[in-house]
């Protein structure tokens, strides 16, 4: 059955490696026959959440950036691929304030079930993503349907389009789209 997979990256570098990788998946879960959009955070306006709460009411920020469009799209897609560079092992800054601005879905009847996460860093290792892991599993386990069901974590890309170079990733990151 055809899932509808929204894939959001989160980089603002040219050539960015996590993004590489999120098209990689994209294009896996196109192949495996899924409706699939792939949305970039460079150059869209994302302001920060106010904390208001005017949303919880009314399921609508009352900020009027690219953010409100892009988390009607996260409520409306059945699985999620977050891309995120790794700076500092955390989540970039970006995507964080993304998920903030996603706190009108809280109290929706949102689509989603399966979320996964793609990281991409210079340093190497596993431990190099567990705190961007953590913050992004804070945000799924506020939304009880959903679950983080995987993290791709490609460290040793330092340098613009490594990515595209290391076919074990690129791999990975195509079989993760495909089996969504």
């Amino acid at each position: 059955m055809a899932k509808k997979v929204l894939v959001i990256s989160s980089s603002l570098r040219d050539r960015s490696n996590s993004e590489t990788l999120a098209k990689q998946a994209a294009k896996g879960a196109e192949d495996a026959g899924h409706d699939v959009e792939f949305i970039t955070l460079k150059g869209k306006t994302l302001n920060f959440c106010k904390g208001c709460l005017a949303c919880q009411k009314t399921m609508k920020c009352v900020i009027k950036d690219d953010a409100s469009e892009i988390c009607e799209k996260v409520g409306n897609a059945d699985v999620l691929i977050f891309a995120n560079p790794i700076y500092y092992y955390e989540l970039c800054g970006q995507l964080k304030t993304l998920l903030d601005r996603c706190n009108p879905l809280y109290p929706s009847d949102y689509r989603f079930r399966d979320v996964y996460l793609i990281t991409a860093s210079a340093e190497d290792g596993e431990e190099v993503c567990h705190t961007a892991r953590g913050g992004l599993q804070g945000w799924v386990a506020c939304f009880e349907k959903a679950r983080l069901v995987s993290v791709l974590s490609g460290g040793g890309l330092g340098d613009p389009a490594d990515a595209e170079k290391n076919g074990s990733y690129m791999n990975a990151a195509y079989e993760l789209g495909r089996n969504v």
